[in-house]
């Protein structure tokens, strides 16, 4: 009665069969049985017969089609047949737990906490190095917050064995070298793994040691109260603040025999992503507004015929309307409106009567499923169902978001070839304004890198390749090597994007795209920030913006130069010995005070913002020397309170750099002395200090500019961590 297994309370299901073997009597007791609680007696297959499928009234019905689902623990099989006690002394796991002797000093099998640590690090090293060979990126998100996980759980073990920093890498060039053969792509994706590794591994680093202190004084607070375990918010705190996943935390407190209100943590979950969802989507994203839209869609009867890629303009019928708080919803019999998905947003234009006596402007085009349902505002008359239309595409947009959507695909091609495999896609925004793609690396693009970037995409533009779309089936698009978006669900069929030859850029993508890539004229790189922690972030423009953002610019260059006098490539020299005259000038006026009377204190303290919940400002200002620098960020200090503060100022042949962390930030991993040092390296120079007060210089003036982007990205990253 209890061999009977279910994938969860809904689905597929059967009795089982489920295959032991007899380890024997060193194992465990004469009157062990299978199935027990015992070590003699090890399951290693499970058949299960599948023939009923569990509905949600909790009853069994027959399958149409039944067959056997069989689940072999190959693990367990390799120990079998190896004759040994364990999986992780097979030949697939020992070289791990022999890298785990070697780098502790320890002897495995003589104590178990250091055996738990070393089988924790061989599994969770052996799992993280696939998981990034297979493009999945540590985030806060999805299967990157799994992956963030086992990665965070190995390096608390880790640090448990006080292992030496980089010890990650170490195992995932073992998993290399035992899997590679089969599986190349771990030798493919080595530098990438090992980049990866090495950066979660420093941030989670640098919160560890301080959410372990904090452990400590909750665990001692339990145990002197005689409570039975932690709170929810002393959990969350310990998530949202030191980066501890609540399975770290429960496993932890386990080991003093302590537990965790696991529910009311979860709770605070809920509510932080309710929060979350609240500020997101058109019209706020939320579950119950998905669910409206899917029983709208479902009780039209019909899904749209989307027409879209072949045509802009299409007389149709509109087969459903309903209200919705304000809005108007719409399902047409055909459809030219692309609905928002694949980051390209929704197509703008409107839909009148055949007969002119109605109007309505398209606000929105929702995705439910494979159907669409059109958002509208009337402008005139009103839409019912049944009403022959004509459904019109905003043709100047659509082209504009057109040309973006070739262009990010012409960019992520590029990023590829330029900084290497690693690079894969972590987000985009398609439209008729500009394109943003998000992207995995894990430093800062250099303006050679963004040079050589906008060179390769504008390139392939002027050679007017040919844009195709192609169905094909899902093996042979990837056969052909077209880029997936890691976890995304594809049908049998599926639509293959290609530039050229295909050699270069070939994705999965239902949007839509140029003829040939002459059509987007001109790429123009608008800016590359961090969008999250080892995801970066460039926007671009195309086309008539591209044009119109270059006219901009030389407008400008052309007025500096008329003002100054002087040709156009003088500008760049003369700004910069103007503005040395200028500080000189302004030194001399201030001589005789403390250096700081001619900063306005409350613009700059206006530039402070948030970021992930704390303030942070990072300003280039005018003071004369250290002492006046360290002055300023005193009274910047006294004036915003708790931040992170970050002053950098040039003189003739010198930059002064300051960090000042509160304590409170100090406890979220943030340290004045490495913000400092990363800033100071951008300049040719070095400096340190405590963790809230640091000051450091270099001698590179003109690099001024990269040490404040240092600085940033490492505060960013911090936060992020």
């Amino acid at each position: 009665s209890e061999n009977f297994w279910q994938a969860g309370p809904l689905g597929p299901c059967g009795p089982c069969s489920e295959l032991y073997i007899d380890r024997g009597l060193d194992f465990g007791a004469p009157d062990d049985l299978p199935g027990g609680d015992n070590e003699r007696f090890l399951e290693y297959w499970n058949l299960v017969f599948m023939q009923f499928d569990q509905n949600p009234v909790n009853t069994l019905t027959p399958l149409p089609a039944k067959n056997i689902d069989t689940g072999l623990g190959l693990n367990r099989m390799a120990a079998i047949l190896q004759d040994k006690h364990s999986v992780f002394e097979t030949d697939q796991f020992a070289p791990l737990i022999a890298l785990g002797e070697e780098l502790s000093g320890r002897r495995y099998g003589h104590a178990f906490p250091t055996d738990r640590a070393m089988r924790v690090l061989a599994d969770h090293g052996r799992a993280m190095t696939f998981l990034i060979a297979d493009g999945v990126v540590p985030s806060n998100e999805d299967r990157g917050y799994v992956l963030r996980r086992i990665m965070r759980r190995a390096i608390q073990q880790g640090r448990s064995l006080e292992l030496e920093p980089g010890f990650l890498t170490r195992y995932a060039e073992v998993v290399t070298e035992l899997m590679g053969s089969e599986y190349p792509e771990l030798y493919e994706q080595r530098e990438s793994v090992r980049t990866w590794l090495e950066g979660e591994e420093q941030a989670f680093g640098r919160t560890l040691e301080q959410g372990l202190k904090r452990l400590d004084e909750l665990i001692a607070r339990a145990r002197g109260s005689g409570e039975e375990g932690i709170a929810a918010e002393d959990a969350f705190l310990l998530h949202d603040t030191y980066g501890f996943p609540i399975d770290l935390t429960r496993e932890l407190l386990s080991e003093h025999d302590l537990g965790v209100d696991e529910v009311g943590f979860e709770e605070l979950m809920d509510e932080q992503r309710e929060r979350a969802r609240r500020g997101s989507g058109r019209f706020g994203g939320t579950e119950e507004l998905r669910e409206r839209l899917e029983a709208f869609a479902g009780d039209a009867g019909f899904a749209t015929d989307f027409v879209g890629y072949e045509t802009t303009d299409r007389e149709t019928m509109v087969g459903a309307v309903a209200r919705d708080d304000g809005r108007v919803l719409v399902k047409l019999v055909e459809s030219p409106f692309y609905a928002t998905g694949g980051g390209q947003i929704a197509d703008s234009g409107y839909v009148e009567c055949s007969d002119g006596d109605c109007r309505a402007r398209v606000d929105d085009v929702l995705r439910v499923g494979d159907d669409q349902v059109v958002v509208v505002v009337p402008e005139q008359g009103t839409l019912e169902a049944g009403e022959r239309v004509h459904a019109h595409v905003d043709r100047a947009a659509r082209h504009a978001t057109e040309c973006n959507h070739t262009a990010t695909h012409l960019l992520h091609a590029a990023l590829r070839r330029i900084l290497g495999p690693h690079v894969h896609q972590a987000g985009s925004y398609v439209g008729p304004d500009k394109l943003r793609f998000d992207f995995t690396h894990s430093s800062r693009l250099t303006p050679a890198q963004l040079d050589e970037i906008e060179n390769t995409v504008n390139g392939w533009i002027l050679e007017s390749q040919p844009v195709r779309a192609i169905t094909t089936t899902l093996p042979e698009a990837r056969a052909l090597g077209a880029m997936a978006l890691f976890g995304e669900k594809y049908g049998d069929i599926v639509r293959m994007v290609e530039v050229g030859d295909g050699s270069f850029s070939r994705e999965l993508c239902g949007g839509t795209h140029v003829r040939f890539t002459s059509e987007v004229g001109l790429f123009k790189i608008l800016g590359e920030t961090s969008s999250a922690a080892n995801v970066r972030r460039i926007e671009a423009v195309t086309g008539p913006a591209g044009v119109e953002l270059l006219r901009r610019h030389d407008r400008a260059l052309s007025d500096a130069a008329d003002t100054l006098r002087a040709p156009a490539e003088r500008v760049p020299d003369l700004v910069t010995e103007l503005r040395s005259q200028v500080r000189e000038l302004e030194r001399a006026a201030r001589r005789g005070g403390d250096g700081t009377d001619g900063v306005d204190l409350e613009r700059l303290a206006s530039m402070t913002v948030e970021r992930s919940g704390a303030r942070v400002l990072v300003a280039d200002v005018d003071v004369p020397d250290g002492q006046a620098l360290l002055d300023l960020a005193d009274r910047l200090k006294n004036k915003i309170g708790d931040a992170v503060i970050v002053l950098a100022s040039a003189g003739e042949d010198r930059v002064n750099l300051i960090a000042s962390v509160s304590p409170s930030l100090v406890d979220r991993g943030l340290r004045a002395g490495e913000i400092v040092k990363v800033a100071a390296a951008a300049v040719g120079g070095g400096g340190g200090g405590r963790d809230t007060l640091a000051r450091a210089g270099g001698r590179d003036v003109a690099k001024l500019p990269e040490a404040i982007g240092a600085a940033t990205d490492a505060i960013e990253a911090a936060l992020s961590g």
